[in-house]
């Protein structure tokens, strides 16, 4: 049975999309979740969801507790994750405004614990496809039938933060063939392949980050634009969450399920 999980970001936590809210305390072997799971409802289909950066986005994207957040979803029977992200566009383009289906990144976090597996255990997962092909494709379905401006594919790079990047930095990974830039992606879309869960981010475009001169990247300028991406995202969610919930799972014979 298909249980959907959404690890809300920024501009995405709206408690209204769920019938039957009920809080779930959940118990991992990495701390707590960033929140208390909610489960419930959402067109007759079950789901979960957990805000990435906590209540009031408390948690900066370094201190997520990434491995906590997919153990409890996975603990809770959850098999497909989407991922609403915030992110700075890397190309013309891409504009404010704008959905990405990424469907590869590029990891350039320092900090942050990257796996379950620990001591004497080792898991090399396969990612040359880092993202569920089944889940995007239907995401990008519904982001066609409301005519939303949107991109079927994309190179994320998720770096450290809290802090933007520099313009030199910016023109870097635009030289590397990224597409856009974020700071959740990574550890959040491997832990989730570890798990043996499907994952599948939506990049929500906010700014042109610093490379494009002339255009402000500011605080205000960000959560404006945050506003309609959050609107978009949660009708292609509404729109695609039935028909996920009839998707099998034979993409999984392109990686490794995990056995946690």
């Amino acid at each position: 049975m298909v249980k959907i999980g959404i690890i809300s970001g920024s501009g995405f936590d709206d408690p209204k999309i769920m019938e039957s809210p009920q809080h779930k305390k959940v118990h991992t072997p990495y701390g707590a979740p960033s929140e208390k799971p909610v489960e419930g409802l959402v067109k007759g289909v079950p789901c979960v969801v957990i805000p990435r950066h906590g209540e009031s986005h408390r948690l900066n994207p370094t201190n997520v507790n990434y491995r906590a957040n997919i153990w409890a979803m996975r603990e809770l029977g959850v098999t497909h994750i989407i991922a609403p992200t915030a992110c700075g566009s890397l190309r013309e383009e891409i504009r404010p405004g704008h959905l990405v289906f990424i469907d590869s990144f590029i990891d350039r976090t320092t900090k942050r614990p990257m796996t379950f597996y620990e001591g004497q255990q080792v898991m090399h997962i396969p990612m040359a496809e880092p993202f569920c092909t089944a889940l995007r494709k239907t995401l990008i379905q519904a982001a066609e039938s409301f005519d939303i401006a949107h991109h079927k594919r994309g190179t994320m790079v998720t770096i450290e933060g809290p802090r933007f990047s520099t313009r030199a930095e910016s023109h870097m990974f635009r030289l590397w063939g990224a597409d856009t830039i974020n700071m959740t992606t990574v550890p959040e879309a491997p832990l989730a392949r570890e798990a043996g869960l499907h994952y599948a981010a939506i990049a929500m475009s906010t700014d042109y980050d610093c490379w494009k001169e002339g255009e402000e990247v500011s605080i205000d300028t960000i959560l404006r634009t945050m506003k309609l991406n959050a609107e978009n995202t949660k009708h292609v969610i509404l729109e695609a969450i039935q028909k996920i919930a009839d998707l099998d799972d034979s993409c999984t014979k392109d990686w490794k399920v995990s056995s946690l």
